[in-house]
């Protein structure tokens, strides 16, 4: 994501779910998900692969974190580098 640093994003446009703010952070670890509900920009997921401040080009904003990735934390660089260099990519989430 050009303004966050080294993560991806799934953009969710107007999609309005009715969440505010909770557990809110703007410096997710490597392997942590948030969800920002809109707001100041788009609702959107966010990945988490590396260091990351998150922002949009209006400012720093906060997502809240809802998920964290703890199995196979070493193939979400070679994932983000894919979706940097070659675009959007397929995901699922499911339960294990």
């Amino acid at each position: 994501m050009r303004w966050s640093g080294e993560a991806c994003w799934i953009p969710l446009g107007a999609l309005d779910l009715g969440l505010g703010p909770e557990n809110a952070t703007s410096f997710p670890a490597p392997g942590q998900i948030l969800l920002y509900p809109g707001g100041v920009s788009e609702t959107e997921i966010l990945l988490a692969y590396g260091a990351v401040r998150f922002a949009s080009k209006v400012g720093q904003l906060a997502g809240n974190h809802f998920l964290t990735i703890v199995d196979g934390l070493d193939q979400l660089r070679p994932l983000g580098e894919l979706v940097l260099w070659h675009g959007a990519q397929e995901i699922e989430f499911s339960r294990a």
